[in-house]
């Protein structure tokens, strides 16, 4: 992605007001999204068409109010805005507490479809050929079996519809709850494939749901919302349930395994 294009060209009477002014309002609509890394300070000035000492006054402020954090030798990057959607001990405790992973769902649930509803009827041409791009690329990766790419490509598809809803606080809080599930914290993909062993039926709910959006669909769009968590949910509760039969079965196979030198 080339970050310096979402900045416009700063007008000679404004200076570091007008570039504090231009990157919080790139934050507040949830385009600069926390840990995104901003252009180089040349290239940063170059683009908004300030010195580079009025640019440094710029990110100072910036800085000072906790938008943005400059990490020496790396660069400029959007602060933590939304932070931890939970604390290290809580997310332990969830990993080992399978119930609290039903409330998580039934947030993303309800979350979701808000969003897709939002998104089918606010979405620009630009969100669209986002999700189309996302749409494509998801059923390439399930074609050729590239699990890395299907995984990013689910990730890209629920970040893209919950952007192209246009409202800035419901962007970046699901951005926090969607890091919690990248890193594997409530369940990974695997228990979906406890109902969908290919992964076909995860990539047409994806469809569906990107269509449905782009058509500008909304009921259509929240039912594909509901309908994917319900799968998500449906597929974990199998999961946990092959999990139990196969431990009592492996116990049951422990109990009737002859001993060494005993006798039937």
């Amino acid at each position: 992605m080339n970050t310096t294009a979402i900045f416009e060209p700063i007008g000679h009477e404004s200076l570091s007001d007008a570039v504090v002014a231009q990157i919080e309002d790139l934050i507040a609509s949830g385009i600069l999204k926390q840990g995104r890394k901003l252009p180089s300070e040349r290239d940063l000035a170059e683009t908004l068409r300030v010195s580079r000492p009025k640019l440094r006054e710029a990110l100072a402020v910036l800085e000072q109010r906790g938008l943005v954090t400059t990490q020496h030798g790396e660069g400029t990057f959007v602060a933590a805005l939304t932070g931890s959607a939970m604390l290290p001990a809580l997310l332990a405790l969830y990993e080992r507490h399978e119930p609290a992973f039903f409330d998580y769902l039934e947030y993303r649930r309800e979350q979701e479809g808000f969003a897709a509803q939002l998104a089918a009827r606010r979405a620009t041409r630009a969100d669209k050929e986002r999700i189309t791009e996302i749409l494509a690329e998801d059923e390439r990766a399930w074609r050729e079996k590239d699990q890395l790419a299907s995984r990013e490509a689910d990730f890209a598809l629920h970040a893209a519809i919950v952007d192209a809803s246009q409202n800035a606080t419901l962007i970046h809080m699901m951005a926090s709850i969607y890091e919690l599930t990248r890193q594997g914290v409530f369940y990974n993909r695997d228990f979906l494939k406890t109902i969908d062993g290919t992964g076909k039926l995860l990539m047409e709910q994806h469809r569906e749901l990107g269509l449905a959006v782009i058509e500008g669909n909304e009921e259509r769009a929240v039912k594909a919302a509901h309908d994917h968590i319900d799968f998500v949910e449906e597929s974990f509760k199998l999961g946990i349930e092959r999990r139990r039969r196969e431990a009592m079965a492996e116990k049951r196979r422990l109990l009737s395994d002859p001993k060494p030198g005993s006798h039937p």
